[in-house]
């Protein structure tokens, strides 16, 4: 009996000895198991972070390639893709991000600058730039199927190119800056200079998409104020340098030449044809005056530039739609003077200055140099 008492005493022993030993492996299982999941937890919180940290630096470091096409290598067209690259610079600074720009100037031939935005495509830009209205109506043309953003520059005319069916909604790919100029103003900066002016010549190239408004609404203010006006039209450089002397023969009292790229780029080679036979050149752009011609009258173009790179960072970094986008247009109020020219054809710019006052927001000064670049250095 006392053999059964102790077997039993022993055999419970063990079983509670069993029992402690599996109670405490269950334990240590599910601390175990319960540091796993903690540790399962923080790694994916760990994850979370990591990729939304990853995803932010992404955001500000994106990387955008756009392509540029200027028409022609004047000191309008070119003040204005200096300024787009200036202004896109300081954009990449301010939001940490990079903007690739391929740039091409195709020299007003139509084979070059086709090729030019077809090897833009070809390169999958996000967005191209076209400088004057017939890049922007090439890109136009070319983006039709892909519908690429495009903006343009300097576009006299959007509406009536076909560009956009409205400044407010330009309803396409398609959106950009104006340069639209104020052709009545300009006229009256002529017979406020010269009351008597009997004969006006008109010089501009007739391809010219950018000077077919303006010359018209030039012959309306002629017409209705009883004025004859000559006209001399020229495609290339030895045309306007023999438009020039033939508006000398002539006799006029003044010439006008709207925003017309051809006369622009010839500047240069006919502002002393004029200055020497005492007619002043009126113009349509700072540009004309900082290559020789009297007057300059119209657009900022370095400002144009400016707002056209805010706007093409808007539709690569917003989402902007251009089919929504106004196109921007800008006040043609500044008259700029070439003192040089002022001086040689015998007038006191301080009474130009005073005649001009009532028909513009300011008068600026210039002196005659080949590009902008070179009156800052």
């Amino acid at each position: 009996m006392k053999l059964r008492n102790v077997f039993a005493m022993i055999t419970a022993a063990a079983m509670a000895l069993s029992l402690a030993a599996c109670s405490g492996q269950s334990t240590a299982s599910s601390t175990s198991s319960a540091s796993s999941d903690s540790s399962s937890s923080a790694a994916s919180e760990s994850s979370v972070s990591s990729e939304k940290s990853t995803a932010s630096e992404e955001s500000s470091g994106a990387s955008y390639t756009i392509g540029i096409c200027n028409y022609v290598d004047d000191a309008s067209l070119n003040q204005i893709v200096e300024n787009i690259n200036a202004r896109l610079a300081e954009i990449e600074s301010e939001q940490g991000i990079t903007i690739n720009v391929k740039y091409d100037n195709c020299n007003a031939d139509a084979n070059v600058m086709n090729q030019i935005i077809a090897n833009f495509a070809a390169d999958n830009v996000d967005l191209m730039v076209g400088v004057a209205t017939p890049v922007a109506m090439a890109m136009q043309s070319a983006t039709e199927d892909s519908k690429t953003p495009v903006v343009f520059a300097a576009v006299s005319d959007p509406v009536g190119a076909g560009l956009v069916a409205s400044l407010e909604e330009p309803g396409s790919n398609v959106t950009g800056s104006s340069d639209n100029l104020d052709t009545n103003s300009v006229m009256n900066l002529i017979f406020a200079q010269n009351p008597d002016a009997k004969k006006i010549g008109l010089l501009y190239d007739v391809g010219q998409d950018s000077s077919t408004a303006a010359i018209e609404h030039a012959k309306a203010y002629l017409d209705d104020k009883g004025v004859e006006y000559v006209e001399r039209t020229a495609t290339t450089a030895e045309e306007v340098a023999l438009a020039a002397q033939a508006l000398v023969s002539d006799g006029v009292d003044a010439v006008f030449t709207p925003t017309d790229n051809t006369i622009m780029k010839a500047e240069l080679a006919i502002y002393e044809t004029f200055a020497d036979a005492g007619i002043p050149h009126y113009t349509g752009a700072d540009s004309f005056a900082l290559n020789g011609a009297f007057l300059g009258y119209g657009v900022d173009y370095a400002n144009l530039g400016r707002e056209t790179a805010d706007m093409i960072a808007s539709i690569l970094t917003e989402g902007k739609d251009p089919a929504t986008t106004p196109a921007i247009t800008f006040d043609n109020g500044t008259a700029t003077v070439n003192t040089e020219i002022c001086e040689k054809l015998g007038f006191d710019f301080d009474t130009v200055s005073e005649a001009f006052a009532p028909y513009c927001t300011r008068v600026e000064e210039i002196t005659t140099a080949e590009s902008f670049g070179d009156l800052e250095s």
